[in-house]
C-alpha cells in the first residue's frame, strides 16, 4: 500500500542543478518536493560575480541562488530544509532524512560538491582562523593583509582577484607553471598589481600562533627546497569532492567518487537519477548543469510514465475484467 504522503519527484540539493529541476517538475504539474541541508543556491551562493549565465550579463551568485529559489516556488514546487541521511529503493525510492521518512516515485541526486582539503599539517586546526575556501564569505576580515591563494583555476583565480579589494597583496601559489583558468581571469589577474604568483610550487604546512595563521612552509618543486612565506590568510580551490556519503555505496561512482549515470542520467539504484556538479563528467558550469536538471526533469517524466504503464498491465493481468 503506497504511503499517504506520496511525491512523484524528491529532488536531493538546492543548487542550479536541483532547482531548475524543480522548475520544469512542478511546472509539469509532477507533486515536487526539494531537499536542501543549508541555504538554496549551493555554491553559487559564495561565488563573487557571475558574468556567463545567459540574460544576466552581471549577478551575484547570492541573487541568483535567490532568483531559482523563488522561480521553483512560484510553480509549487514544495522546499524543505533536512539533511539526507540515506536513499533505498523497495519498490519505490525512500530518503530518510533528521525528519523523518519521504517516499517517492523518483529521486534526483543533486547534492553538488565541497571543496577539497589540502590534507597539510595545520590546516584543519586553522579552518575558519585563517584557512578558507569562501573569499565571498571572509575576504572582509583580510583588510590591508596579505593573503595566498591555493590552486589554478577558474575559482582560485577569480577569488584571488576578488580578495584584492580588502588584501593588501593576493599570492597565487599553483603547483604547474601554467594557469588553467580561463584566459579572462588569467588576464584580470596578471593585470591586477596586487596579484603575484609562485610557480610549481606546493603548500606542505599552514603554520600560526594557535590562534590564527601566520604563514605557510612551501615547497618549491623545480628547485626541491622549502621554505616559509609569511601570511594572514590561505584560501585553498584545488579541487571538489562529491557531497555523496548519505549514499552509502549504494550508487555506482567513479574512482573519485563522483556518481555514474547513463545517457539518460539514471543511476545504478532504480528510480534514482543524478544531475549537476555531483554526476560523474559534469562541466561544472552553472548554465551547464542547470540545464541538465531540466534534462534529467524530462528523462524522469518518461521513467514515471513507464512505471505507471507497467503498473496498469500488473492491474489488468491479475484482473482481466478491469478493462471494462
Amino acid at each position: 500500500m503506497a504511503p499517504d504522503h506520496l511525491y512523484d519527484l524528491t529532488i536531493i540539493g538546492g543548487g542550479p542543478a536541483g532547482l531548475s529541476a524543480a522548475i520544469y517538475a512542478a511546472r509539469g504539474a509532477l507533486k515536487t518536493l526539494v531537499l536542501e541541508r543549508a541555504l538554496p543556491g549551493g555554491q553559487v551562493q559564495n561565488t563573487m560575480a557571475v558574468e556567463n549565465y545567459p540574460g544576466f550579463p552581471e549577478i551575484s551568485g547570492a541573487e541568483l541562488g535567490e532568483k531559482f529559489h523563488e522561480h521553483a516556488r512560484k510553480f509549487g514546487a514544495e522546499i524543505r530544509i533536512a539533511s539526507v541521511r540515506d536513499v533505498s529503493f523497495d519498490g519505490m525510492v525512500q530518503v530518510d532524512t533528521d525528519g523523518g521518512m519521504i517516499y517517492t516515485r523518483a529521486a534526483l541526486v543533486a547534492t553538488g560538491a565541497r571543496w577539497r582539503h589540502m590534507q597539510v599539517a595545520g590546516e584543519e586546526p586553522y579552518l575558519g582562523r585563517g584557512v578558507s575556501s569562501c573569499a565571498v564569505c571572509d575576504g572582509f576580515f583580510y583588510r590591508d593583509k596579505d593573503v595566498v591563494v591555493v590552486g589554478g583555476g577558474d575559482s582560485a583565480v577569480e577569488e584571488g582577484v576578488y580578495l584584492t579589494r580588502y588584501a593588501k597583496s593576493v599570492t597565487i601559489i599553483h603547483r604547474r607553471d601554467t594557469l588553467r583558468a580561463q584566459k579572462i581571469l588569467q588576464g584580470r589577474a596578471r593585470n591586477n598589481p596586487k596579484v603575484t604568483f609562485l610557480w610549481n610550487t606546493i603548500v606542505s604546512e599552514v603554520l600560526g600562533d594557535e590562534q590564527h595563521v601566520t604563514g605557510v612552509r612551501l615547497h618549491d618543486i623545480v628547485a626541491d627546497r622549502d621554505y616559509d612565506l609569511p601570511t594572514d590568510g590561505v584560501f585553498v580551490y584545488i579541487g571538489t569532492v562529491p557531497n555523496t556519503d548519505f549514499l552509502h555505496g549504494k550508487v555506482e561512482v567513479d574512482e573519485q567518487g563522483f556518481i555514474k549515470a547513463d545517457c539518460c542520467f539514471r543511476t545504478s539504484m532504480p528510480g534514482v537519477f543524478t544531475a549537476g556538479d555531483v554526476r560523474s563528467g559534469a562541466w561544472r558550469q552553472i548554465v551547464v548543469v542547470a540545464a541538465e536538471g531540466a534534462l534529467a526533469v524530462r528523462e524522469i517524466e518518461l521513467y514515471l510514465a513507464e512505471e505507471a504503464l507497467a503498473g496498469a498491465e500488473d492491474v489488468w493481468q491479475t484482473h482481466p475484467h478491469s478493462r471494462g
